[in-house]
């Protein structure tokens, strides 16, 4: 086996995987992006470790003979998935990965390129980038919420990442808003991904209409139900009341029980710009005790398409 270089400062091969897509790149230890590729991840028809390394070797073609001037730190990846936190393997990934469960990525791309490799889950890398370039920086005790197809979390902790016992902490999106609410895919009930995710708001929407005798002439998706909300949509709007209640609900909760100075909202459904994050902020104070609110800010995450490839290069600086 190759001899495994020790981290040092310079530069990083960050890896974002994605259920669709793999982004690489060249990071500095300041979260500068130097040089990038993507590829699909062509989930089910390819492994999802060979495509790793083919967008690894990509980057490194790029760059070829210039690679030399950047001395690499070693590689950072942040996947989708439950991530191993003490061998870096793939604890468990749904479907949208096939055959992914069970794989020892960070033994086999540091046997691939003899380098060190840090694996994390895909919204744990997001607190560095948020921290290092984001709306994050200086703090010490951070909240951070992805609202995409499914609801992700992360938390940092006197200026460290929360792991847990293996790994698995910050899975914000199973927390429970209403323990006699929808019923959620991972088991439990009232889950917050079933009221503030992008696939729960269209599910509930399609429902609802239901419910109302509409049909739609096409199939409605989150980004439609946000659209008819800002436009005075009294369906939508019924919907997006559930979503900023549970979102509220969930944050107070969070508020309570972690002291936060900041809490970062990111993903597709925040998008939706000041409207949203006033009925969030207006929500959760409904909801938290007023000394704990006092101080604590609710805003954006960083806006960048390579927040996850900076944040998973970034963690091989981190202790």
């Amino acid at each position: 086996m190759t001899a495994i270089r020790q981290p040092a400062p310079g530069y990083a091969i960050g890896v974002d995987v994605g259920g669709t897509k793999i982004h690489a790149g060249l990071v500095s230890s300041q979260g500068e992006v130097l040089r990038t590729v993507g590829l699909p991840t062509m989930a089910g028809e390819r492994e999802v470790y060979a495509r790793i390394v083919t967008a690894v070797e990509t980057l490194q073609a790029e760059l070829g003979a210039d690679g030399g001037r950047y001395p690499l730190a070693g590689i950072g990846i942040g996947t989708a998935g439950q991530v191993n936190r003490e061998d870096g393997s793939i604890r468990f990934a749904s479907e949208l990965l096939p055959g992914y469960t069970g794989t020892p990525l960070k033994r086999l791309v540091e046997e691939r390129f003899g380098l060190p490799v840090r694996v994390d889950n895909d919204v744990n890398v997001l607190v560095y980038t948020e921290k290092t370039l984001g709306a994050g920086q200086g703090a010490s005790q951070m909240l951070c919420l992805a609202l995409g197809t499914g609801v992700g979390g992360a938390l940092l902790a006197d200026g460290k990442l929360v792991h847990g016992a293996w790994g698995g902490a910050g899975e914000l999106g199973h927390l429970s808003v209403d323990y006699r609410g929808l019923p959620c895919v991972c088991g439990g009930v009232g889950c917050l991904e079933q009221y503030a995710s992008g696939t729960g708001i269209a599910k509930r929407m399609r429902a609802r209409l239901q419910a109302h005798g509409i049909e739609s002439a096409a199939p409605v998706d989150a980004r439609d139900v946000i659209a008819r909300w800002q436009a005075g949509d009294a369906h939508a709007a019924a919907v997006m009341d559930e979503t900023f209640a549970a979102l509220g609900s969930a944050l107070a909760s969070l508020i309570h029980t972690m002291n936060p100075e900041v809490i970062v909202i990111g993903g597709g459904v925040a998008e939706a710009g000041a409207p949203f994050f006033d009925r969030v902020r207006e929500e959760t104070t409904r909801r938290c005790m007023a000394s704990f609110l006092d101080g604590v800010r609710i805003v954006p995450a960083y806006q960048g398409n390579w927040s996850g490839m900076i944040g998973a290069a970034l963690q091989l600086w981190e202790p």
